[in-house]
């Protein structure tokens, strides 16, 4: 007997359906799956074997062969399971097979029956919906992730019983409901951590602030101890809240990843990925065998931290440059190509030499002549180049940090980060791909960014007498255009320009000796 069951597979962050037809006949006892099966796909039998007979089912004695339609795609990991037990109790009698076409069903079984969790769930629904899928069915832990899909039933279920009694119509399933509405505003700024808890360092708040308000890049160099992380890691806090669309796309990913908690439906606030020094370019981009998002697609939407920049290597920081570029990674491989999102912030921090403490205001540089400009040049221009904002980070005198003052909120300057971002989304609302002044091209700045002849005086004496960078000079303007947008200013003043300047520390003549 043939019966056809339903599958998915999850390529970049879309799915394509996989039918998978079981079909028993006569002759010596045989198992085969065809179809481009890997490695966890041709061992499912044993676990499929397994599993029935532990919850009082048979396995057949005859011919069963499993083909994975659309046989040229390659069907990886362990997530058939349940789609194939479902055909073969189907294919044996042991279950009703009327309904299994209106089902999408993936899982993974346990030897005693039981289901571990899936990865890519959301893609999945959403795919099963687009073509009228009346429901789906998968593990519990999935469960609330697949049910923020609308117009689709989802059922969690712990084991392969509760899916044969189902179909037999002997139970119930509950079905999981998920308002996804209320679930994301519910939770749309909860962060741990609040500007207000930043003694001191208002200069660095100032530079994050600026650079939330232009989607600009930064780079924070000072001290060990300086407050560096600290700064960083609230960042999240003071941007704008994700949009419903941004807040499915971002899930979407983390779903792929397998990185959702179980109780987690939706990713509501902005990732923080801060990848170790240690990290491949392969981990950092996305890719492998079996393509997976890396943490560049992980920071989609939100910051990507990278703490003691120098120490990463320099395969790795050069992968990146790109993805900066285009907000996004392909990963390209002999049979297929996948596209991940990867629209990030970055924020990077370093100390100035290795012992730390160059240009200190106290401490005194331990290192020998050259070995500064040796450990600066660990981070290429190319990549300097694409970072907007060079912070001096100083560390904080003792009466700053013992004050029982409490600094400005996350939530206040979140309010004008927000302002700023509207009249940019005003600016460029006839192109839908630009969100903020950090991605204006070269010939945008010209249009917009315009300067007076004061202006253009201060900008010139500030490249000849700081000896800055030709490629300082757009970045320049993008930062002050985003100062403007802060102030409500719809020109850029000379006061614009000079805070704009004052950011540009690493491109200064000599400033690492």
């Amino acid at each position: 007997m043939l019966v056809k069951t339903y599958g998915s597979a999850v390529y970049g962050i879309q799915a394509i359906t996989i039918t998978v037809e079981v079909n028993l006949s006569g002759g010596k006892p045989a198992y085969f799956i065809v179809g481009l099966p890997d490695n966890a796909v041709r061992e499912s039998l044993q676990r499929v074997e397994s599993a029935l007979q532990t919850n009082g089912y048979r396995m057949p004695r005859q011919k069963i062969v499993v083909n994975m339609a659309p046989a040229d795609i390659r069907k990886e990991g362990s997530a058939y399971d349940l789609t194939i037990a479902t055909g073969v109790l189907a294919a044996s009698g042991q279950i009703e097979s009327e309904e299994l076409e209106k089902y999408l069903i993936m899982g993974e079984l346990s030897l005693d029956g039981g289901l571990q969790p899936i990865k890519g769930a959301l893609p999945i629904a959403i795919q099963a919906r687009k073509e009228g899928y009346k429901g789906f069915i998968l593990p519990k832990q999935n469960a609330r992730e697949a049910a923020i899909v609308n117009d689709l039933e989802v059922y969690g279920v712990q084991n392969l019983k509760e899916v044969a009694d189902f179909f037999n119509g002997d139970v119930q399933l509950a079905r999981e409901v998920v308002n996804t509405r209320e679930e994301f505003y519910d939770s749309l700024s909860n962060y741990d951590s609040d500007f207000s808890e930043v003694k001191g360092q208002e200069n660095i708040k100032r530079a994050l602030e600026i650079a939330a308000a232009g989607g600009h890049n930064v780079i924070l160099i000072g001290p060990p101890g300086a407050g560096k992380t600290m700064l960083a890691r609230r960042l999240p806090s003071i941007l704008p809240p994700l949009s419903l669309h941004e807040s499915l796309e971002t899930t979407k990913i983390h779903s792929v990843a397998g990185k959702l908690a179980t109780n987690d439906a939706l990713v509501t606030v902005r990732p923080f990925r801060a990848p170790h020094h240690t990290i491949s370019d392969v981990a950092l981009v996305g890719g492998g065998g079996n393509p997976q998002p890396g943490e560049i697609s992980l920071a989609h939407n939100g910051v990507l931290f990278l703490d003691e920049l120098p120490e990463f290597k320099r395969s790795v920081l050069e992968v990146m440059r790109q993805p900066l570029e285009e907000r996004r990674v392909t990963i390209s491989r002999a049979k297929f190509t996948v596209d991940y999102p990867s629209s990030f912030m970055l924020i990077a921090s370093m100390n100035p030499c290795p012992c730390g403490y160059y240009n200190h205001p106290e401490k005194e540089c331990t290192c020998p002549p050259g070995v500064v400009q040796k450990y600066m040049s660990k981070v290429s221009g190319p990549l300097l180049d694409r970072i907007d904002l060079h912070v001096e980070v100083t560390p904080v005198n003792f009466s700053e940090l013992s004050s029982e003052r409490l600094a400005e909120k996350s939530e206040l300057i979140r309010e004008r980060v927000i302002k700023a971002r509207e009249v940019q989304l005003e600016r460029f609302g006839s192109k839908p791909d630009l969100h903020a002044n950090a991605q204006m091209s070269p010939q945008m700045v010209r249009d917009i960014c315009k300067i007076s002849t004061a202006g253009q005086t201060l900008l010139k004496k500030a490249m000849e007498k700081l000896g800055l960078s030709a490629r300082a000079y757009d970045r320049i303007l993008k930062v002050s255009r985003t100062i403007a947008d802060l102030a409500g200013s719809e020109d850029i003043q000379l006061e614009h320009l000079a805070e704009a300047i004052h950011f540009r520390s690493l491109d200064r003549e000599g400033w690492a000796g």
